[in-house]
């Protein structure tokens, strides 16, 4: 029974705690933003879950230059199996 705890258990379906981005969390994220205007959206860290494919929730600062007002979101992002990750939706909280 030793080593019980150290073992991350993932549900299937269910998401994981939230964490620092990894370098392919990252590219998740910049290629389902590439060419997003408006706002801007600073990662700062990231949910997931295996569905068909994987679904992301970036827990991000948000910002609209060049005020300075800024917000807190989370940008929930799809990845396929097959293809490009997209935006499926932005949440305030």
């Amino acid at each position: 029974m030793s080593g019980q705890n150290s073992v991350e258990t993932l549900i299937p379906g269910g998401w994981t705690a939230y964490h620092k981005l990894t370098p392919e969390d990252k590219q998740v994220f910049d290629e389902a933003l590439q060419g997003f205007v408006g706002v801007k959206y600073t990662p700062n860290e990231v949910s997931t879950q295996v569905v068909n494919g994987t679904n992301y929730r970036f827990k991000c600062t948000a910002s609209m230059p060049p005020a300075l007002v800024v917000w807190e979101a989370i940008v929930l992002i799809h990845k396929p199996i097959n293809g490009k990750p997209y935006i499926y939706g932005i949440e305030r909280y």
